[in-house]
């Protein structure tokens, strides 16, 4: 593959919202090595910004990504420790946006898949375009998820659905991934990224210690038995209200004004 001259992922803010944003228009903004490591390390510095309170994960041109680069993926089968290291770094960037304690928003257009589908779902919350096609396409072609899709979408959409995606390759359009509960709202043009972006922007106004705790309870209480979370909650909830942003929450609900969180 010839070397690219422009940077893959192109790391920008919006007032207080960070956006990550593949741009290999021109290859449908396949996911390399060199994507996934510019995924994290944008993530890094987003973290390490205390004034950022979420981050928006979009892409340039027609399609959000249809996958891996399979031209790096045939150069890499002759050399298993390379391979294992090029599912090993889109594994650890995957996680790594789940994990996040920013609320991590994605914005969808044209083509989602394989990969791209496995990036959306490490993702929180997911606005599509009304031209938005979702699959997986693995199946197709030998190949299996290597970057959690395997178990994301099935906890996602449940095992039914996610067996056929997985089975038989096949497409679902926007208004289908919604019902299925695959993305929460379907904008209406092909341009998802305005509406997702407004959206960061009413998060921007949240606690960031706020929307870390919920976002913790929400992912980690999925995978625990219900007893469990319930305590995780009651543990967190009490350490939250002894919290600073809440004496300035409280402060704000009694003089009927919007906080003014730190």
């Amino acid at each position: 593959m010839s070397a690219e001259t422009t940077p893959p992922v192109l790391a920008e803010r919006d007032g207080s919202v960070g956006i990550i944003r593949l741009n290999r228009p021109a290859k449908f903004n396949c996911l390399s090595t060199a994507v996934m490591s510019g995924i994290a390390a944008a993530l890094d510095g987003f973290e390490g910004d205390s004034t950022i309170r979420a981050v928006l994960v979009a892409s340039e041109g027609k399609h959000f990504c249809t996958g891996a680069d399979l031209d790096e993926v045939k150069g890499l089968r002759s050399d298993r420790a390379a391979l294992t290291h090029f599912i090993a770094t889109g594994h650890a960037a995957l996680c790594r946006l789940e994990a996040s304690a920013l609320p991590v928003v994605v914005a969808v257009q044209g083509l989602c898949l394989a990969g791209g589908l496995e990036l959306m779902l490490a993702c929180d919350v997911a606005f599509a375009g009304a031209d938005a096609r979702f699959g997986d396409q693995h199946a197709q072609f030998g190949l299996i998820p290597g970057w959690g899709g395997s178990q994301r979408l099935t906890r996602t959409v449940g095992m039914r659905r996610a067996s056929d995606l997985f089975f038989s390759a096949n497409w679902i359009d926007a208004e289908t991934a919604k019902a299925w509960g695959l993305v929460n709202a379907v904008t209406a043009d092909a341009a998802p990224v305005q509406e997702a972006l407004a959206y960061c922007r009413t998060l921007a106004e949240r606690s960031r210690s706020g929307l870390a705790t919920m976002k913790r309870l929400a992912r980690q209480g999925a995978d625990l038995p219900l007893a469990d979370g319930l305590r995780l909650e009651q543990e967190l909830a009490v350490d939250a209200l002894l919290a600073g942003d809440v004496t300035e929450g409280l402060a704000a609900f009694q003089e009927r004004r919007k906080p003014r969180f730190a």
